[in-house]
């Protein structure tokens, strides 16, 4: 592939992303930006949903897993439709009955103005750690493609790449990524498809029996483990960090549940709900497929992967180098879709939840110059800080980046699931200003306890650690209550 033509395929890819913002953005005000105006529809608001959900994590961190961690990843998934389930039969109903635009604004009124503060920061520092690991996967592949064979460092692919999702995002706000989301969904699932067809076929395999026949005949395809409990694979570990990673990153999360507070009514976004999780299944399976795929295709054809730093590069460097031009095109739209499905959403999430939460902008009338602060200030502001973000994890990262996003919700989303499990499963009130502190000694000990379990509890902390993080600030807050 020729640096022309991936520029090319890039410009003409971003060209209709541009023509989409400015069709969905006339005449958008701050209400359109912050909820579409409440008139989505939920199948459009389900098929984005799987891209963003997904992103540049599932699809290029999962497949490059398969290697180590072979289909243990379906225990959490398992895990994760639980965990929707309670999502859609608990936190929407509470959420549309309230009338939210910020889901954090339950806390003000459940608990007080420290409790809505502290649940708004935790959400601002979970979303931009959260898309600045998803940002740093496509820009890395962009590096890859196209920008080292033009000898531009990557500090400015990074720049470029965050400079496009706020072009096409800063008028129209959520309206707009319902409809980029839908775009760039079909893109990930067909490049992902496409890549499998192009497996099959290199590998010899007649028709889609012969295909999951090699895959399950692999020593790819182990899926649950309950030898070890050890183990950070076994299974009662996986399934119930999918469970509260889902709710905590998807149901407390201002940027997914954002996108479901756009749906009509509540039944339209329980209707979204459940027909997501039934393809988020389905995807997340594909998905393994393709990496176990990936891996038989590398030891068919005698290809060194071990020259790889880590499992993340499997994908793109099989694509680039081993799977003609055609496989190389579709996967860089696949990936840039997939990273950018996640990342505009964050950075339309993050202007929201600040501008609602610290600004007021729920509360005031916002005129042109509330317009111009949302447009210009804060959403360029948080571009920014994405921009440094990647920066810094692009120093010091040596691991796969869904390992990365996992550790790092269970510290960040575990003070919300506590508060928000403490504010809808008991009547108790708190000391309001003990919050913040709970919020942050609750990560902080979670670490300690984590570092030093084998030797005090001879019992290993793998993503379950999000379950500890919450059920300290549970029991911190019981502490706090007023009597």
């Amino acid at each position: 592939m020729t640096p022309t033509l991936v520029f090319s395929v890039l410009i003409a890819y971003f060209v209709l992303l541009l023509l989409i913002a400015a069709k969905t953005s006339k005449r958008a005000s701050n209400t359109t930006f912050f909820t579409a105006d409440r008139q989505a529809p939920w199948y459009l608001v389900a098929f984005g949903m799987i891209g963003a959900t997904l992103s540049g994590v599932t699809f290029i961190s999962v497949t490059g897993m398969v290697g180590v961690n072979q289909f243990s990843y379906v225990q959490l998934i398992l895990g994760a439709v639980l965990g929707y389930v309670v999502i859609g039969l608990i936190l929407l109903p509470l959420y549309y009955r309230l009338n939210l635009i910020s889901i954090y604004s339950y806390l003000g009124d459940r608990f007080g103005f420290w409790s809505y503060k502290t649940g708004s920061s935790f959400f601002l520092l979970s979303r931009v750690v959260g898309a600045s690991l998803r940002l740093y996967l496509v820009a890395k592949v962009l590096q890859m493609f196209l920008f080292d064979e033009l000898n531009i460092p990557f500090h400015v692919t990074v720049l470029i790449a965050i400079a496009l999702i706020w072009l096409y995002t800063f008028r129209g706000g959520i309206k707009t990524i319902i409809w980029t989301d839908t775009l760039q969904t079909f893109f990930m699932l067909f490049a992902a498809l496409f890549t499998i067809y192009v497996l099959a076929k290199g590998l010899n395999l007649e028709g889609f029996g012969d295909l999951i026949t090699a895959v399950k005949e692999s020593d790819y395809s182990k899926t649950f483990f309950f030898e070890d409990s050890h183990d950070t694979k076994f299974f009662y570990k996986q399934f119930f960090a999918g469970m509260f990673i889902t709710i905590a990153m998807t149901g407390l999360d201002q940027d997914m549940m954002q996108k479901n507070l756009t749906c009509k009514n509540i039944k339209e976004a329980q209707t979204n709900i459940f027909w997501f999780v039934i393809a988020m299944v389905i995807v997340n399976v594909m998905f393994l497929c393709l990496g176990a795929l990936l891996y038989l295709y590398a030891s068919a054809e005698g290809i060194d992967i071990s020259i790889l730093t880590t499992s993340d590069e499997l994908y793109p460097f099989i694509a680039k180098n081993h799977l003609g031009v055609m496989t190389g095109i579709v996967f860089l739209l696949g990936i840039t879709a997939a990273a950018y499905s996640t990342a505009d959403s964050a950075l339309t999430s993050l202007t929201t939840a600040f501008c609602v939460d610290f600004l007021g902008f729920a509360k005031k009338k916002t005129g042109s110059a509330k317009k111009r602060m949302r447009r210009i200030q804060v959403h360029l502001a948080f571009s920014v800080i994405l921009y440094i973000v990647i920066l810094l994890f692009n120093a010091v990262n040596n691991k796969d980046v869904i390992t990365i996003l996992f550790q790092a919700a269970g510290y960040t989303y575990g003070p919300l699931l506590g508060l928000f499990a403490f504010g809808l499963f008991t009547r108790m009130n708190v000391h309001d200003k003990a919050v913040p502190f709970i919020a942050i000694a609750s990560p902080v000990l979670s670490y300690i306890i984590q570092a030093n379990s084998e030797a005090w509890f001879e019992y290993s902390f793998g993503f379950e650690v999000i379950i500890l993080n919450a059920a300290l600030t549970f029991v911190a807050l019981f502490f706090a209550r007023k009597k």
